[in-house]
């Protein structure tokens, strides 16, 4: 027979990280832990306040009927909470883990096994010239061939040159830049901007208008000079056929894949496969997790193979994370086989 039970834990940003929606400062997280006969099975139900889908008042009571009714398992609990991707999820994660010896693999990938790492983009948060300068030269000196800026929070014309001074020093073949919007072009404007981002040899921009105008994303697509990928767009979309629908009108050269609003696994798997489908390219990102939560997306990622960088990086961005064997080593993630988790958080 198995117990459930859940916790709650705010991740406390090291520095405040500027996005287009605002400054974060903490990150809510909520973890599931699934206990038989001595062994453990743990997930993560990571929720961003104000983006994601199940961000709803009933949020905890979901939580707590989950736990009570864990003995009708993943299946039927999977559907049941169709609407509440982020702890789909973690219990997807929980029961992984149960199935292993070890409560922190979930696959037994080249990459738990320390046999190979995960190429991932550094990622630059928004703030002033200054900041954003000094955090693009660290992640160079440190080894990265992937870039992602945030950007839409201060002027376009400070971003734009600011793209335009690391293409002075580093060529296309040298660095990768992408960009994330966020949604802050305004439909009127998008095209001009994405004109002028285009010059820049970059690799592809995040949602450049805000998600839910199908026809006018369909219209930027079919249109730019720079490739799209939609990640705002994939959220709340539950249904298949939806889903399809989606990628059919719209057409974006890109998808970008976060488990913790999509559906986790399962929800991710079909997406790709419509991608696929379609011709569409992805790669996947994390979305402020712990490292419970991006341990359990990088060992997945690892079985898919792709060679594109993935939003992986953000492990160290707390001062409160769960010590972990997850370690950046040059533009790689990798899991160290000294280092040993944490357990007492949990």
């Amino acid at each position: 027979m198995i117990k459930a039970s859940y916790r709650k834990h705010i991740l406390n940003f090291k520095q405040p990280s500027g996005t287009s929606r605002g400054v974060l400062r903490q990150k809510e997280t909520w973890f599931i832990v699934l206990e038989r006969n001595g062994e453990l099975g743990i997930g993560e139900c990571g929720i961003l306040r104000g983006l994601s889908a199940d961000d709803v008042p009933e949020y905890e009571s979901k939580l707590k009927w989950s736990c009570e009714n864990i003995h009708l398992g993943i299946d039927t609990l999977y559907q049941e909470l169709m609407a509440f991707p982020s702890i789909q999820f973690g219990l997807e994660m929980a029961f992984k883990s149960l199935e292993n010896d070890d409560p922190f693999k979930l696959y037994d990938s080249k990459f738990y096994r320390g046999e190979e790492g995960i190429t991932i983009n550094g990622l630059i948060w928004m703030g002033d010239r200054a900041f954003m300068q000094k955090q693009i030269k660290a992640k160079i000196e440190q080894g990265f061939s992937c870039i992602k800026l945030k950007i839409g929070a201060i002027d376009f014309e400070t971003e734009l040159n600011l793209l335009q001074s690391i293409r002075k020093e580093f060529s296309a073949s040298d660095i990768e830049l992408r960009v994330d919007a966020n949604g802050a072009f305004s439909i009127e404007d998008a095209l001009v901007k994405l004109n002028l981002l285009s010059k820049l040899k970059l690799h592809s921009i995040e949602q450049p208008i805000k998600a839910g105008q199908f026809e006018s994303m369909a219209v930027l697509c079919e249109n730019t000079p720079l490739p799209i990928a939609l990640d705002e767009e994939l959220i709340g979309v539950w249904d298949v056929t939806k889903r399809q629908e989606l990628l059919q009108t719209i057409n974006p050269q890109y998808i970008i894949l976060k488990p913790s609003f999509i559906g986790g696994y399962r929800g991710s798997e079909n997406w790709i496969n419509l991608a696929d489908n379609l011709n569409i390219g992805w790669w996947i990102t994390s979305a402020l997790e712990s490292n419970i939560g991006l341990n359990a997306i990088a060992q997945w990622t690892n079985t898919l193979e792709s060679k594109m960088p993935q939003g992986l990086g953000t492990g160290g961005l707390f001062t409160n994370n769960i010590l972990s064997p997850l370690e950046v080593v040059g533009d790689q993630l990798m899991y160290s086989q000294i280092n040993k988790w944490e357990y007492k958080i949990i």
